[in-house]
């Protein structure tokens, strides 16, 4: 049985959005309590393909709010160097909202977890009666690896890239922690009232 309370997820976010987040929580775009200032940070058109792309229950993959299992993912390299018409963002200005599946789980809100890229054929999607095996499922070395493409190697990249997709809302309590690339960065959140012990400075989680 896997300890759901020690598998970490992690939610990627413009510092400027997170005075909202810490009166409304994590919450989806369609949403009511959506933030009418959301800074972006994300790939436009892969956005817009998880809008109209289908999951094996029928629904679509944009209903749901994604984490990831682990940090240093392609997705935030292409973001911190502008890549795929992404627009550039600095390190300083992407945070991390620090979770784990117990804290998620214990909201009720319905959660679906991938194996790999949730758009990417070879993917499995896994739903609640399969948390109890996720530690077999999601492979923890291959969401925390560093670099994704060894040539011995060439679906890491897809492995890496799991999602832990939550339906709904979530509040604010089920961020445990916010991990920053440098002081500057810690000092922002400390000065929008997150306490001081909550946030974390880490340059190796970033690029």
């Amino acid at each position: 049985m896997a300890e759901l309370s020690t598998i970490r997820l992690f939610r990627m976010t413009h510092v400027e959005n997170i005075p909202h987040i810490l009166i409304y929580g994590i919450t989806h775009r369609n949403s009511s309590n959506a933030n009418p200032n959301y800074k972006p940070i994300g790939d436009h058109s892969l956005i817009r393909t998880r809008d109209e792309f289908i999951i094996p229950d029928g629904r679509r993959l944009g209903n749901f709010i994604p984490f990831y299992f682990g940090p240093r993912t392609p997705m935030l390299y292409v973001i911190q160097n502008g890549f795929n018409g992404v627009t550039k963002t600095d390190p300083h200005d992407v945070v991390y909202c620090v979770s784990n599946i117990t804290k998620i789980v214990q909201t009720g809100n319905e959660i679906i977890f991938t194996n790999g890229h949730p758009i990417v054929g070879l993917t499995e999607f896994f739903y609640w009666e399969s948390l109890g095996t996720i530690d077999q499922l999601v492979n923890q070395n291959d969401v925390k690896a560093d670099f994704w493409k060894p040539e011995e190697d060439l679906d890491l990249k897809r492995r890496k890239e799991a999602e832990f997709l939550v339906l709904g809302d979530l509040p604010l309590e089920v961020i445990n922690g916010y991990i920053v690339y440098s002081e500057k960065a810690k000092n922002i959140l400390v000065e929008y009232g997150i306490h001081e012990r909550q946030v974390f400075v880490s340059e190796k989680y970033y690029f």
